[in-house]
């Protein structure tokens, strides 16, 4: 008799009449908004404004999308392309499929293109929303306990996760990799918080270190599932993507702290003008005319010399 265990759900779709609501799908939503929220609060307390994640977000998040389904659907064809299997499946994202490897590099394209559009340095903003990305992936690993899919391997272990019977999986008891990364991350998205606080990491290397601390989790828990996937050399193909991505990450923060050591004192150019043209108007505006007495006209003139010259300013940065 089996004492204890992680059930799985009956279903991951909940029909609300004709609108059918993925487990799945909620999970994905809730993890980015979650990134969202915690990379504003990180930015802000950089230097930078209110809104800017969200808004290169928008560049980010569809990026993130295809890229992850993109990696998917090539490193797993024979699922869509082989005989027998309805290639239009390969669009159907709801039902599950995302790599990260693909999620995080055509993300950054379009965290890129954000960025550019603001003028903002693409390293500040990564490091910025790193242990928001981490947090996110912790939350969107529960679809996959939502669709019984990347378990590991049969265990009798009180935390075993029961699969049911089904059409392309075999009804038993399994490691819950989906948990198991799922805790990991959450423990990344600490270690990233922590080291930014303690070493004031600056220059795409928080980032870095999200990548190589998620890197080296994914290798063991990636090698301990049982769902079909290609090997090289007796090894899954996202255990070597794991290997390699975590030596690149780990020589990044090294060049880097060499090349540009400390941190960003500057993240957003445009605010940090604004805000000092803002500062020398009201500076201008309290200091009396030494001829005159008068303050207001001349208050307003010197202001908006300090606001002109924060815009140019503000404009020189951004081409830089």
């Amino acid at each position: 008799m089996d004492l204890a265990y992680i059930p799985s759900p009956s279903t991951g779709v909940i029909n609300l009449g004709p609108i059918p609501l993925r487990g799945y799908a909620f999970c994905i939503i809730i993890g980015v908004f979650v990134a969202v929220w915690y990379g504003n609060k990180r930015w802000i307390a950089r230097g930078g404004t209110a809104g800017t994640v969200a808004d290169i977000a928008v560049w980010a998040v569809p990026f993130g999308l295809v890229g992850g389904r993109l990696y998917h659907v090539i490193t797993d064809y024979q699922l869509y392309f082989s005989e027998g299997e309805n290639w239009v499946d390969a669009f159907k994202i709801w039902e599950g499929g995302l790599g990260i490897w693909g999620a995080i590099a055509l993300g950054a394209v379009g965290a890129w293109i954000g960025c550019r559009r603001r003028g903002i340095p693409l390293p500040a903003y990564a490091d910025a929303i790193a242990p928001g990305i981490a947090l996110a992936q912790a939350i969107g690993r529960w679809g996959n306990w939502f669709n019984q899919e990347l378990y590991g391997r049969p265990t009798d272990l009180p935390w075993a996760l029961k699969i049911t019977e089904s059409a392309n999986r075999e009804a038993g008891y399994y490691h819950p990799t989906f948990l198991y990364e799922s805790l990991w991350c959450v423990g990344v998205a600490l270690l990233v918080v922590w080291a930014d606080r303690r070493f004031r990491l600056g220059h795409g290397r928080a980032f870095a270190l999200y990548v190589a601390a998620y890197c080296a989790g994914r290798g063991w828990i990636e090698y301990m599932r049982v769902d079909e996937a290609h090997h090289v050399l007796g090894l899954r193909l996202n255990v070597w993507t794991a290997i390699v991505v975590f030596l690149l990450a780990v020589v990044y923060m090294v060049v880097s702290a060499r090349v540009r050591p400390g941190r960003e004192e500057i993240v957003e150019p445009r605010a940090a003008a604004g805000k000092a043209a803002a500062e020398a108007a009201g500076a201008e505006d309290g200091a009396p005319d030494a001829d005159s007495g008068n303050t207001g006209e001349d208050a307003q003139e010197g202001a908006g010399k300090g606001a002109d010259e924060g815009a140019e300013g503000a404009g020189s940065a951004a081409k830089s």
